[in-house]
């Protein structure tokens, strides 16, 4: 007998001498490492035995024990038992095992002999609970098939050979086999009608157990000579049978034993159901995941559009293990004057379900975007469509319409993680983004105001957009997985496409377990403005966080823009048309800066609201404090105006800005970036 305590967070055990004793080891064999003494329990126990302390630690349990066989270093095999107590910390994780192990065969050789149990039944009976616990992890059907090829998996079922084979429109086809060598030409497609013995189970439906050599070789004349060098001495063949109806078949041939006894054919047949309910649980699984991730692949975007200024990436990584699949998306938008539009979301649940609905939230946002509305605007309208859907789920999001030729980015958050800037010199930080409720909840709550955040990308600065998958990790906290995030961003490749890559591959070796969608939109070239650029805010009544932003837009257009000598003129115009339109209409306005084609920059500023009345002139008076609100518009700017729009109008004026100016050298890449 002998102790062991088993320190959990950081996986070392340390074992006593009693201890080493019982699994027949020295102190030099043993490195502290659990999984050192896995080459003295039998394989089928090891995972029993594994199973019990899980469900220990899972279901809260104080204490366990088991029973178990270990094989020596000549061979030999005997009984081992061991008890363990759990201690947890004060949130109730478990944090540490200290137990016994004892050599238990005399115990229980003596306990057999009573119940007239001998050490084959109990094994074979072991075999078939082993297999069907490992085949309880199996979620596919190449898992099955990798398990049964495990050169374990022949030891397991004291088999020389084992072959399995599925039934496609009418053959078997034949997708395992070993050891290696066993395999019989011509056999890889097989009739359900031919002279074989896995074709005749399938007929049949029942299970088919050759006693000897010569009844193989009688029962099977067309298979019999390719087999009979491997020393075959008897076989057992199995249907596997799902809801019913035949799937394919299991065959076990044996080469040291001649007839099967009723207990073991119970067994046989016992496995066979076994490895039939898995395949079938696997191959309902692989259809509906196929079907989801099919339809979800013809949703994406096929193509992504080339934007001039701009470099972009995107990749979408499937999670194949451990959930189905979801309703992570991405797109790129193409929108008027060369701006482009950048979308990355995700649906609530892992099913076809959730990637039904991203696609339908996919084309309404690309329908609201080019229709001209605002980033708010749309975030808005696509949260009431998710909102009318006959869908329980919500969604969370990020839309940025990005300006190439300027640099400005308008960014609305609705639920969904905070995008990351990378630097051209490789420095990455996360860009704090406000946010509102995920899209369908804003519409809930009647909470549909969006805020915008305007920021302006350096040329080679890098926007990144993902969803969750990428940073969070059971048990780990979504502030550290976005600090690691940041840091393998900065260790990254410069390219864009070794860059996404790179963070999908991370992922993986991460073990992360939901689906990953990414966009990187990197701004390229120099900052002189172009014709035709345009930036719009929707300006809410009593919303002075909405003017605040507004405010913050039309100082970064102005400066990106190379405006920045008519700058302040440029604000205060703006700010009083915004005001005015504010305090004497009944509902908000619509900002929009444009660049306008000619022989020199033209900067125009439009104010638009829901009221027909003209602007007129006041006098203020020597002691007033309003009235001369239109008299600075027509001073500072140098053309100014008033156009009808439908039930309301349009105020605008324009300023020549005149070559662009060169940008500042004092600044660091990516410095403004950060003061937005």
């Amino acid at each position: 007998m002998g102790g062991f305590d088993w320190d959990l967070l950081t996986g070392r055990m340390t074992m006593d001498e009693g201890a080493l004793d019982v699994f027949d080891m020295s102190a030099a064999e043993y490195d502290g490492d659990p999984s050192t003494l896995g080459s003295r329990v039998l394989t089928d126990e090891g995972r029993r035995l594994d199973a019990l302390v899980a469900q220990a630690l899972k279901d809260g349990s104080e204490r366990y024990g088991a029973y178990f066989r270990i094989r020596t270093r000549t061979g030999a095999q005997r009984w081992t038992h061991t008890q363990g107590v759990i201690r947890r910390d004060a949130d109730g994780r478990p944090v540490r095992i200290v137990g016994i192990v004892r050599d238990a065969s005399e115990e229980l050789s003596e306990s057999a002999a009573r119940l007239g149990l001998d050490e084959g039944r109990r094994r074979r009976t072991s075999v078939v609970e082993g297999m069907t616990a490992a085949l309880a992890h199996a979620r596919t059907v190449q898992d099955i098939i990798d398990l049964l090829n495990d050169s374990q998996g022949l030891e397991q079922f004291g088999a020389a050979s084992l072959v399995m084979g599925l039934l496609e429109a009418g053959r078997i086809h034949l997708v395992a086999e070993g050891p290696a060598g066993a395999f019989v030409p011509g056999t890889r497609f097989t009739r359900v009608d031919e002279q074989y013995p896995m074709s005749e189970v399938i007929r049949t439906l029942a299970p088919r157990f050759i006693e000897s050599p010569e009844d193989f070789a009688t029962s099977y004349p067309v298979l019999w000579p390719h087999i009979s060098g491997l020393g075959i001495t008897s076989a057992a063949y199995l249907p596997l049978i799902a809801q019913a109806r035949p799937i394919g078949a299991l065959g076990l041939l044996y080469s040291d034993r001649t007839g099967f006894s009723a207990d073991e054919r119970n067994l046989l047949v016992a496995l066979g159901s076994s490895i039939a309910q898995s395949l079938q649980r696997a191959m309902l699984y692989e259809q509906d995941h196929d079907l989801a991730e099919g339809l979800q692949q013809a949703m994406l975007p096929r193509r992504i559009p080339d934007v001039p200024g701009t470099r972009i990436a995107v990749r979408y990584r499937s999670a194949r293990l451990g959930r189905d699949i979801g309703g992570d998306w991405y797109d790129i938008i193409q929108l008027p004057a060369g701006r482009v539009g950048a979308v990355i979301g995700d649906v609530q649940g892992h099913d076809t379900h959730a990637a039904a609905v991203m696609g339908q939230l996919r084309i309404v946002l690309r329908a609201y975007a080019a229709e001209g509305h605002t980033p708010a605007t749309v975030m808005a309208r696509a949260s009431v469509f998710l909102h009318e859907l006959d869908t329980d789920r919500f969604a969370t999001c990020t839309y940025a319409e990005a300006d190439p030729a300027t640099g400005l980015v308008q960014i609305v958050r609705a639920g969904h993680v905070d995008p990351m800037v990378r630097d051209p010199g490789g420095g990455a930080r996360r860009l704090p983004v406000e946010g509102g409720l995920p899209l369908g909840l804003s519409a809930e709550f009647g909470r549909l105001d969006y805020p915008v955040t305007t920021v302006e990308l350096d040329p080679g600065q890098t926007l990144l957009l993902y969803t969750d998958g990428l940073v969070e990790k059971p048990g780990v906290d979504l502030d550290e997985g976005l600090e690691w995030l940041t840091s393998l961003v900065r260790r990254g490749p410069r390219d864009l496409d070794l860059l996404a890559d790179r963070l999908c591959d991370v992922v993986d070796e991460r073990g992360g377990e939901d689906d990953v969608a990414l966009l990187l939109l990197r701004r390229e070239g120099d900052r002189s403005p172009r014709s035709g650029g345009r930036l719009q805010q929707h300006v809410g009544q009593n919303d002075p966080e909405a003017l605040s932003s507004a405010r913050h837009m039309i100082r970064a257009a102005v400066r990106a823009w190379g405006a920045g000598g008519r700058s302040d003129e440029i604000e205060l115009v703006a700010d009083e048309l915004m005001t005015n339109a504010l305090m004497h209409t009944d509902g908000g306005a619509v900002v929009t800066l444009r660049m306008l084609a000619g022989p020199e920059h033209r900067l125009r500023v439009e104010v638009e609201d829901r009221s027909s009345a003209l602007p007129r002139r006041r006098e203020a008076g020597d002691a007033g404090v309003s009235g001369r609100g239109l008299l600075l518009v027509e001073r500072l700017s140098d053309r100014w105006g008033v156009d009808p729009r439908g039930g309301g109008k349009c105020v605008w004026c324009e300023f020549a800005t005149g070559k662009p100016e060169e940008p500042e050298e004092t600044a660091e890449p990516g410095e403004r970036a950060a003061d937005f």
